[in-house]
Formats: structure tokens, C-alpha cells, sequence
């Protein structure tokens, strides 16, 4: 597949708390919202520099359930230490509460969060290799 853009897109009840998550606690950038677009609101969040983003949407009128597992993740890779540990410290800050991984991997070198809809959020100070046994 040549080179593209990616967007993972996901509902939610509340679409201000998520927001409000993502970019306070997380640092992301709302690159695009639209409001009532065939009853639903939506926004796109990510990093100027990135290639991919998050989309939330809310559908007027629907209820979604919370996140189905604890092994839904959206993993964050922050290879230099003085900045997972401002990552880490911005999602504190910003109410942010640690929990404990289901898979024990992510917590050897990561600390864990829930999102407002019980996604989780995993910052990992590392970088991104393709081999997790090297």
C-alpha cells in the first residue's frame, strides 16, 4: 500500500469530554470538526507533523457502549525519557488516573490510562520496533 493518511475513528457519547481529553492531557490538535452533519458531530484530532488522526463522533440520538475491553488501545511510542515523562505529567495534570495494564508488557516500561468512554491510552517510553522480543 503506498503511503496514506490514517484515521481511526470511533463514537462516543460525549464529545466535549474526549476532546477535552485528547488535547488537554494528550496534546493532540482539533485539525477539524463539523456539527450535525446527517445527526452526527464530529471532530479529528492529531499532530500537524503526523500522518494519521483520531475521529470522535457523536450521533444525535444513539447511545454507544463503553469500551468493550481493557485491550483496546490506542499506544503512543515517546522514545526520549524528559519527554514521556512531560507526557505522563500533562496527562496527570489534566486529571488523568493510571490504571493497571491487562497485558503486563505495556506497564514494563508504560504507564496506562482510561480515556472518558474507558478506552485506554498506553504512553510507552520507547520507540516503535517491529520485533517486541528485541
Amino acid at each position: 500500500m503506498p503511503s496514506c493518511t490514517l484515521r481511526i475513528a470511533r463514537p462516543t457519547n460525549d464529545l466535549p469530554a474526549l476532546v477535552k481529553f485528547y488535547t488537554t492531557a494528550l496534546g493532540l490538535t482539533v485539525i477539524a470538526s463539523f456539527e450535525n452533519h446527517a445527526g452526527y458531530d464530529g471532530a479529528m484530532l492529531g499532530h500537524p507533523e503526523c500522518s494519521w488522526h483520531l475521529e470522535f463522533t457523536y450521533q444525535h440520538g444513539e447511545t454507544v457502549p463503553r469500551a468493550p475491553t481493557k485491550e483496546h488501545l490506542l499506544v503512543f511510542y515517546i522514545k526520549e525519557k524528559d519527554d514521556w515523562d512531560k507526557a505522563v505529567k500533562r496527562v496527570e495534570d489534566a486529571g488523568g488516573v493510571k490504571v493497571k495494564s491487562e497485558n503486563p508488557w505495556w506497564d514494563a516500561s508504560g504507564v496506562t490510562f482510561e480515556d472518558p468512554d474507558g478506552y485506554r491510552v498506553v504512553l510507552q517510553n520507547s520507540g516503535w520496533r517491529q520485533d517486541p522480543d528485541s
